[in-house]
């Protein structure tokens, strides 16, 4: 086991010239096809520089821990976007040296600290946002860098709307992008001190795969994941099956 100290100071993503970057926080345990959907649909309509797929150390909402080791998830994330222009792999929110848990909001303050110039945008799956209020100041992460967020079919704004963090209201204004008319909707989220910030949602995404499952599948039926089946990158698949990951102890 590598110590977590290793991974501080070594943020080296690229920067450059990037100027819209999406922090693509979670677990990737492991990094799936779900996955890579989400960003390539929120690369393109929201013309992002680059989408940073940031695993995390310790999610505070998982006390249990990841199935698979952190530096086992590093490597098959950067396997399932290797070769795939505007993605880049994040070491920010790796596992903290004193062992605590790692928070979005400090995440979010260490990629603005990186770049400066950039504006941050905040990529999640539907199921992330429903957990949004129970979140360590969830409720400033919205205007630390604005939510990107991929709904499922049938998850109306409405039913988005009363999972935001106690405090915070979406305008009743709505408006689909000019640049991708139906592809992308843009509302306004407002806090009490009378802040706002943009809310994108990315409406009726088919993508139906879940990571939890997958690792259940692994052990019986790892041939059924890949090989063309759509769920898992083929390196991915190779890396699970090369390392026994997510097999019965």
């Amino acid at each position: 086991m590598v110590s977590p100290a290793r991974y501080h100071g070594q943020m080296d993503v690229p920067s450059g010239s990037a100027r819209r970057i999406a922090f693509f926080g979670g677990s990737f345990d492991p990094p799936h096809m779900g996955h890579l959907g989400i960003a390539r649909t929120a690369q393109a309509v929201l013309d992002l520089d680059t989408v940073l797929f940031t695993p995390v150390g310790s999610q505070p909402l998982k006390p249990m821990g990841s199935s698979a080791s952190f530096e086992d998830r590093i490597a098959m994330t950067e396997l399932a976007i290797r070769g795939l222009p505007n993605f880049a792999i994040s070491l920010a929110d790796a596992p903290d040296p004193a062992g605590e848990p790692n928070y979005t909001i400090d995440t979010l303050y260490r990629l603005q600290a990186q770049f400066p110039s950039a504006q941050l945008f905040t990529l999640m799956g539907a199921d992330s946002f429903l957990s949004l209020s129970r979140w360590y100041r969830g409720s400033e992460i919205p205007f630390a860098a604005p939510l990107i967020v991929a709904s499922r079919p049938g998850q109306g704004l409405e039913h988005l709307a009363a999972e935001l963090p106690d405090g915070l209201v979406l305008r009743e204004e709505r408006r689909s992008s000019e640049n991708r008319p139906g592809t992308l909707e843009v509302f306004t989220v407002r806090n009490p001190a009378g802040t706002e910030t943009p809310f994108y949602l990315l409406p009726g995404l088919e993508i139906e795969i879940s990571a939890s499952e997958i690792r259940q599948n692994v052990s019986s039926a790892l041939d059924r994941l890949c090989a063309g089946h759509g769920l898992l990158p083929d390196a991915v698949c190779e890396y699970i099956s090369t390392h026994h990951l997510y097999q019965p102890a």
